[in-house]
């Protein structure tokens, strides 16, 4: 097995790792954010990290897998999925959001899995993919280390450095999810034929 191959699995077992660690109770905080988020926060950074270099790794020796194909995507998925799971359970993200991006998933995967059935060709990923990508991991970073809940920067409640931080997860978020359901679009504009068949 080759090494981006190795990161991608590594970043596979990250995620259960980050999603016991609510339950070991940390104590201590760090710049008045508990520990255990840091920690999360963390973990997070360092799987999105092994994402970025499995794929340039891979392109870049010419380790470029079917295995590979197959998981990498599977992986962010897992990881995206879990983290926004977990900010919902601490009432920092409402449910809608990872909803929206649970279903963008399955289309899209329906839709290449139909795709490559006929032969047909997938779409690359378009400028909203690539919007979504960054201002999902961004959005997900900074939520953990945000104490207060998906917009309650509008609430006026809010202390001018809370309200900054999180006035920009909570922008970033929503940036995400319209990026989430245009990048979606774009694919199911090129499954019209395939729809027609």
């Amino acid at each position: 097995m080759n090494l981006p191959n190795k990161l991608t699995i590594f970043r596979i077992v990250l995620v259960p790792i980050m999603v016991i660690i609510p339950f070991w109770r940390i104590e201590g905080k760090f710049l008045g954010i508990p520990i255990e988020f840091w920690l999360i926060d963390l973990i997070f950074v360092l799987a999105s990290l092994t994402d970025k270099l499995d794929g340039y790794l891979a392109r870049k020796n010419d380790q470029i897998t079917t295995f590979g194909k197959f998981l990498d995507p599977l992986a962010d998925k897992i990881l995206v999925l879990a983290a926004m799971m977990m900010l919902v359970e601490m009432n920092h993200l409402p449910a809608w959001i990872p909803i929206i991006i649970l279903a963008r998933e399955f289309l899209v995967s329906g839709y290449r899995l139909v795709a490559v059935e006929k032969g047909g060709e997938v779409i690359a990923a378009s400028n909203w993919g690539k919007l979504k990508t960054v201002t999902q991991m961004m959005a997900i970073t900074l939520a953990f280390i945000d104490l207060h809940g998906f917009g309650e920067c509008f609430t006026g409640t809010l202390q001018s450095g809370e309200f900054l931080l999180n006035l920009i997860v909570t922008s970033m978020m929503l940036i995400q999810t319209f990026a989430t359901v245009f990048s979606g679009a774009d694919y199911l504009k090129g499954a019209k034929q395939l729809i027609k068949d």
